[in-house]
């Protein structure tokens, strides 16, 4: 009998040379092969069960976690399709288009602030299905005139506040560019060459500082972003070597932009209006080449950057990490698949929906995070097992409505998801999130969460018996049997263990002789517990 190595071996060769079946092969296969050949003999875990593929693919693709009726419905279903029939239905539902203006959000802004119109362009991007280079370079102009894309401004905009007598952080800026888009954290090569990575050098850092170094921020309400005039490159020295060196604007790898020159009088499309004290506008702007350049398939870095994130999004760990250290001397765990995922993206015209709807129909995505005793722990970087994730403070929320019962009284229009109510958001944004800056790219728990989760009164009142909710339904089922599965349904999205069932059996009968709803503080340890508060 063949060897699964051998059998993944020959599966990877027809995927990437083209030989017998490549016609047939689809890029999930392709995914699983690569990722079989480099386990190099390790054992992958099995495959999940339909309950934790459930809850996994709805945070992932919906936000949130599944309703009791979801789950039922799933389970109940006996095709042998289903699985592709709930991605393909995640991804066209009303909650796709929120999830996933809520990773861009805070992966993009990293809690640098919040605001109405960035949020709605994001939403509304992904609602109809806005390719990620379009997306990209409507954030990187700066210039969102239409009022379709007027929010995209939001990204300079908010970074280009100065607060007090503090100047504007150009150089935050940068490096956010550079971090966000091309995955490259050149932070450390401002004042010379990057000490510890080779390929980051301070000519990189001071390339990607022309672009932007004569922005400012023209009106922080509407969101309008202004250039001065671009007339001289930017001046450099290393504080180790003492040469004095020049560059325009200039993505690292590729070439310098010509500043061009014109004659005096003549640099302003508009020129400045000097008694309404009205900048003018520039007829050379650095952002528009920027937005010209930065996000096109010929630009692997940028390709590469995306799919880096969305695999992340989707596995729980870069294929590149950190993810914003692409450098030679930080390889990527797979190199082969990193290059394919970055090709098939940008072929595909950067559908952001096209590839999450493949990298959830692999294998890969569909493992079980539970490793079977006997089996070596294998790394992370393996993705032989399903990683646990961390759950972003609106998805919390909104499985915490979801679960209790909640979700369902919550204003919205038909058809669309309703909105998560602003003062728990807050609340949860607080408690959970990472402060500005900080990528919410790793589980962190904190005393403060635990805290929170034990004392706020507003989501301990979701655990109140009331007509309709959680606590309400379990307290009316017909046997104790059936009110703790039902917990379990609605809060883990699985069944308990005979082992679970019946310590929580006996926990009940204990609580009917003292003060407070047993029922309700059952919920609250499945509730506060990390099976609920990870996704996995």
């Amino acid at each position: 009998m063949m060897s699964r190595v051998a059998q993944a071996g020959m599966l990877l060769a027809a995927c990437l040379f083209g030989v017998a079946r490549s016609a047939e092969v689809s890029l999930p296969e392709k995914i699983d092969a690569l990722i079989f050949a480099a386990a190099k003999g390790q054992t992958p875990n099995q495959a999940s069960d339909d309950y934790e593929f459930l809850r996994r693919v709805y945070l992932d693709l919906g936000g949130r976690i599944p309703t009791l009726k979801e789950t039922h419905s799933f389970i109940s279903d006996k095709g042998p399709d289903k699985r592709n029939r709930l991605i393909d239905a995640l991804l066209k539902a009303p909650g796709y288009a929120r999830r996933m203006s809520g990773f861009i959000h805070v992966h993009f802004m990293e809690r640098l602030g919040e605001n109405p119109e960035w949020r709605s362009y994001l939403e509304n991007s992904f609602k109809v299905n806005k390719p990620w280079d379009r997306m990209a370079r409507e954030i990187l102009r700066g210039k969102g005139e239409a009022e379709e894309v007027k929010g995209a401004s939001f990204f300079y905009s908010k970074r280009l506040e100065n607060y007090g007598q503090n100047p504007v952080d150009y150089s935050g800026l940068t490096r956010d560019v550079g971090r966000l888009f091309l995955g490259k954290d050149l932070r450390c090569a401002e004042c010379h060459d990057h000490l510890f990575i080779q390929d980051y050098k301070q000519a990189d850092f001071k390339g990607l500082l022309a672009f932007m170094q004569n922005t400012y921020l023209q009106d922080a309400k509407t969101l309008a972003v202004g250039e001065k005039l671009t007339s001289k490159k930017v001046e450099f020295m290393s504080v180790f070597k003492k040469v004095a060196k020049e560059t325009g604007p200039k993505l690292p790898g590729q070439k310098e932009i010509v500043i061009p020159e014109f004659k005096k009088g003549e640099e302003f499309a508009i020129p400045p209006d000097s008694k309404k004290r009205t900048p003018g506008i520039p007829k050379f702007s650095p952002l528009e080449k920027l937005s010209e350049q930065l996000p096109v398939r010929e630009n692997i870095d940028f390709s590469r950057n995306m799919v880096n994130r969305l695999w992340f999004m989707m596995l729980g760990r870069g294929l590149v990490h950190p993810l914003d250290l692409h450098h030679s001397e930080n390889p990527p765990s797979h190199p082969e698949l990193l290059d394919l995922l970055a090709r098939e993206f940008a072929s595909h015209n950067f559908d952001v929906k096209w590839l999450l709807g493949q990298l959830a129909r692999t294998q890969t995505y569909q493992r079980s995070s539970q490793r079977p005793e006997g089996l070596a722990a294998v790394p992370q970087s393996s993705f032989l097992a399903g990683l646990e994730k961390r759950v972003s403070p609106e998805q919390l929320l909104a499985s915490i409505l979801v679960a209790t019962g909640a979700w369902e009284k919550l204003p919205g229009k038909p058809g669309e998801e309703p909105e998560l109510p602003e003062a728990p958001k807050a609340k949860f944004l607080k408690a959970f999130g990472n402060p500005p800056r900080e990528p919410e790219d790793e589980i962190s728990f904190s005393l403060q969460a635990a805290l929170f989760l034990m004392n706020d009164e507003s989501t301990l009142a979701f655990l109140n018996p009331e007509p309709g909710n959680l606590i309400d339904l379990v307290m009316k089922n017909s046997s104790p049997e059936a009110g703790i599965e039902t917990l379990y349904l609605a809060l883990w999205t699985r069944l308990p263990s005979k082992e679970e069932a019946a310590e929580v059996k006996a926990f009940l009968e204990k609580a009917k002789n003292t003060r407070g709803n047993g029922w309700t503080h059952l919920a609250w340890a499945l509730l506060a517990s990390s099976e609920f508060c990870l996704n996995h």
